[in-house]
């Protein structure tokens, strides 16, 4: 297990293969406190975990009633809702690990904001008065959300098929804004997976010939996407806009920014700032 600080005053956490980046706010005594707080905890995420892997590699509706672990029962907490689609908790597992670790990092301290970066999903704190900037990348950085106190958004996630773990669709960059971090990264899955078309640019395989011990087991994984028409593009991106708007209005999750072939198409309330630099919002209504 890796705990150090980063010469810019992060903290850097890595056990197998979680990999956290850590940054507190706040007076200097209370951001040690909560460093101290944040390595305490980590040591028992990834054995946990691994635990209850079987268990997790199960749609949920199997495997809910039988997780014990703090991190496995927010992992299923966050996929509930979707239980009627064949998924898995293992869908939301980075930001549940972006969470718990924030709740650690937070317990008993005062710090101006703090964030949990867990490949990309983040957990964060904002204090009154305070806002956080995070950018949206896929080529480059592609554009940022201002996050601010007001809102009800504590985690940010993106999934895409290119992305760490397998997905069924073909969109580049999903992003999701929600209450936390695991109930976003478990939207940007199902986001991801709506974005999809039928091509003969669009390759897929079995997960479970990529790894065999894929919680997707004999489901189709996209491996390639190749060029596409306009039109083929902007089907995709509004059937993920469809859905994506089917979970906002649930109440599941408070904006979404999606990525197809340089084309963007955003579901987002009014009040939550996204800023993107040149980007064609195509077909968006």
């Amino acid at each position: 297990m890796i705990a150090a600080s980063l010469p810019d005053g992060r903290l850097h956490l890595q056990h197998g293969p979680i990999d956290l980046i850590v940054e507190a706010f706040g007076a200097e005594s209370e951001i040690a406190r909560a460093y101290e707080q944040a390595v305490d905890r980590f040591g028992d995420v990834l054995p946990t975990l691994v635990a209850e892997l079987p268990l997790l590699r199960r749609p949920v509706g199997d495997a809910y009633p039988l997780l014990q672990g703090p991190v496995a029962r927010r992992m299923a907490a966050a996929v509930w809702p979707y239980r009627d689609i064949y998924i898995t908790p293992m869908a939301a597992v980075a930001g549940s690990v972006a969470d718990e670790m924030l709740e650690a990092l937070m317990r008993g301290r005062t710090l101006d904001k703090a964030y949990v970066n867990n490949g990309g999903d983040i957990a964060f704190h904002l204090a009154p008065g305070h806002s956080l900037r995070a950018g949206i990348f896929v080529s480059a950085l592609d554009g940022a959300v201002t996050l601010t106190h007001d809102r009800p958004v504590r985690g940010i996630a993106t999934s895409g098929w290119g992305g760490r773990s397998f997905s069924r669709g073909i969109a580049d960059a999903v992003t999701v804004l929600a209450a936390n971090a695991a109930a976003a990264d478990a939207a940007a899955t199902v986001i991801a997976n709506a974005v999809d078309a039928d091509h003969p640019a669009i390759e897929r395989q079995a997960a479970r010939d990529l790894d065999p011990d894929s919680d997707l087991g004999e489901l189709l994984v996209t491996t390639k996407v190749g060029a596409l028409p306009a039109e083929i593009v902007r089907q995709a991106l509004m059937c993920g806009a469809n859905q994506a708007r089917r979970l906002q209005l649930r109440g599941l999750i408070d904006g979404t920014a999606l990525s197809l072939k340089g084309q963007w198409w955003l579901e987002t309330e009014a009040a939550v700032s996204l800023e993107y630099q040149e980007l064609v919002f195509s077909g968006r209504r």
